[in-house]
C-alpha cells in the first residue's frame, strides 16, 4: 500500500495564466483533459466517513478504477494510504457493495488535465475544473510539492488538504444551498466535452 501525498491550490476562473506558467516551467500534458466521474460508497451509518476512510469508483473514458484510501495523517500535506486497482468493464462491483451494505453516498465530477516533466519523475501536477471552481493538485514528495508550488507562485499558506467532498459541503453552506452531488449541469458538460481537445492544447 502506497502513501499518497498531495495538496490542492485554488485557481481563478480563467486558466490561461496557470497554463502559461506550467509551460514555462517545462511541464507538458501527459494526459489530456478528460471528464472524471466519481462515486463514493459507504453504509447507512457512514462508518467509512467517520473513520476518515474512502471507497471510490472512478470512471474516466472507458477505464474504471476502484480506490481505497485510509485516514489522513496530520500534516501540512494531505497524506493517506491508498490502494487502486483497475476494474474489468463487466465487473459487478456495485452489486457486491450493495450486498455488503455499501451504497453510493456522494457523486462528483471534474475535468482533469495531467501535467508532468519528461526529465523529472518526482511528481505530477493535475489541473482540475470542478463545479465549485478550479484547483491545482500537486502530488509527489513533500520537497517536490513545496518546490513546484513555489515556482508556480504559491506558498504553503495556500495549501488545501481537504477533499472535494468537504470543499463542496463548505461551498453549499456558504451559499445556503442544499448539498446534493457535485456534478456539472448537462448543458455545461456537453459544451465542455466538445471543447475539451481545444482547451487541452492551450
Amino acid at each position: 500500500m502506497k502513501n499518497e501525498i498531495e495538496i490542492k491550490l485554488r485557481l481563478p476562473r480563467k486558466l490561461g495564466e496557470i497554463r502559461k506558467r506550467l509551460q514555462t516551467l517545462a511541464f507538458r500534458i501527459s494526459r489530456r483533459r478528460t471528464l472524471e466521474s466519481n462515486v463514493l460508497f459507504d453504509n447507512a451509518k457512514r462508518i467509512l466517513r467517520k473513520h476518515g476512510k474512502l471507497i471510490r469508483i472512478r470512471v474516466t473514458g472507458g477505464r474504471r478504477v476502484l480506490t481505497y484510501k485510509g485516514p489522513s495523517q496530520p500534516s501540512k500535506y494531505k497524506k493517506r494510504p491508498e490502494v487502486e486497482i483497475d476494474l474489468p468493464a463487466d465487473a459487478a462491483i456495485e452489486a457486491i457493495f450493495t450486498h455488503m451494505g455499501y451504497r453510493p453516498v456522494f457523486r462528483y465530477q471534474k475535468f482533469r488535465t495531467e501535467y508532468a516533466k519528461r526529465a523529472d519523475h518526482g511528481g505530477t501536477v493535475l489541473l482540475d475544473e470542478t463545479p465549485i471552481g478550479n484547483f491545482l493538485e500537486i502530488e509527489g514528495s513533500p520537497r517536490w510539492i513545496d518546490r513546484t508550488a513555489r515556482l508556480l507562485g504559491f506558498s504553503s499558506d495556500d495549501y488545501i488538504t481537504r477533499s472535494y467532498g468537504y470543499l463542496y459541503l463548505e461551498h453549499c453552506r456558504e451559499r445556503r444551498i442544499p448539498a446534493k452531488d457535485m456534478v456539472f449541469k448537462n448543458r455545461l458538460t456537453k459544451k465542455s466535452r466538445a471543447s475539451g481537445m481545444r482547451l487541452a492544447k492551450s
